[in-house]
C-alpha cells in the first residue's frame, strides 16, 4: 500500500489521487450510507470543508487505485463538529492549533473483507504517524455508533466526548484521541498492522 499525503484542494479535481478519492467517497456515503451531502457532476463528493486548508491521508494500491482516505481538518477554523454537532459534547468542542478532526474516513467499496482490514489499520497508523510528524497531540471526531465502537476499540487513548444522540434518524457520538509516542505500540498490541510500503513525499496542490 502507498501512502499519499496532500494538502489543500484548491484544484483537486486536476489531481488523479484527490479525484479517485471524492469518487470512493461518493460510492459510500452517498450510494451506500445515504448521507445528504453534495456531490459535483454526479460522481465526486466534495462539501464545504474541502478547501486549501484541507490535508487528505491517501492510501492507494501498486496500480494508484484508492483504497482508503481520510481527511483532517484544523480546529482553530469552522468544521464538523464545532459547525455542525456541537451539542454532542458536554462541554465545547475540544479546539487548537494541535488539534485535528478526522472526517471522511473512507474505505473502498469494492475491497474484500481481508484487503479492508489491511486498509484500515493502516489508515489509523497513518494517522498517528501523521499526527506524531506534525506535533498534533489530539484528533475529534464525529461517528455513528457501529463505527465509534470500532474505534474504542482500537487500543488507544480515546474517550468519548459527550453521550451519542440522534441526528436524522442515526445514533452520533463525538470522541477524543490522544497521540502520543506509545501509541503505535498500543495499536499494534490490539492488533492493527501498518502495511505502508512506499510512503510518498507530502505534497501541496497550487492555489
Amino acid at each position: 500500500m502507498q501512502l499519499t499525503t496532500v494538502r489543500g484542494h484548491a484544484r483537486g479535481l486536476e489531481d488523479r489521487t484527490l479525484r479517485a478519492m471524492f469518487e470512493a467517497r461518493k460510492r459510500v456515503f452517498v450510494d451506500l450510507l445515504k448521507w445528504d451531502v453534495p456531490v459535483l457532476a454526479g460522481r465526486y463528493e466534495v462539501d464545504q470543508f474541502d478547501d486549501g486548508h484541507a490535508t487528505y491521508l491517501i492510501l492507494s494500491d501498486a496500480e494508484g487505485a484508492h483504497l482508503g482516505s481520510a481527511r483532517l481538518l484544523k480546529t482553530e477554523r469552522p468544521h464538523i463538529l464545532d459547525s455542525l454537532f456541537p451539542g454532542l459534547c458536554e462541554e465545547a468542542p475540544p479546539r487548537g492549533a494541535d488539534t485535528r478532526e478526522i472526517t471522511r474516513f473512507c474505505l473502498d467499496r469494492r475491497l474484500t473483507a481481508r484487503t479492508r482490514r489491511d486498509a484500515r489499520d493502516t489508515l489509523v497508523h497513518a494517522l498517528t504517524r501523521h499526527a506524531l510528524e506534525q506535533s498534533i497531540t489530539s484528533y475529534t471526531g464525529v461517528a455513528e455508533m457501529g463505527w465509534l465502537q470500532q474505534i474504542l476499540a482500537f487500543g488507544w487513548d480515546c474517550r468519548p466526548l459527550g453521550l451519542p444522540q440522534y441526528h436524522g434518524g442515526t445514533l452520533l457520538g463525538a470522541l477524543h484521541i490522544a497521540v502520543t509516542p506509545d501509541t503505535p505500540r498500543l495499536l499494534a498490541r490490539a492488533g492493527l498492522v501498518d502495511r505502508v510500503t512506499t510512503p510518498a513525499p507530502p505534497r501541496r496542490l497550487a492555489a
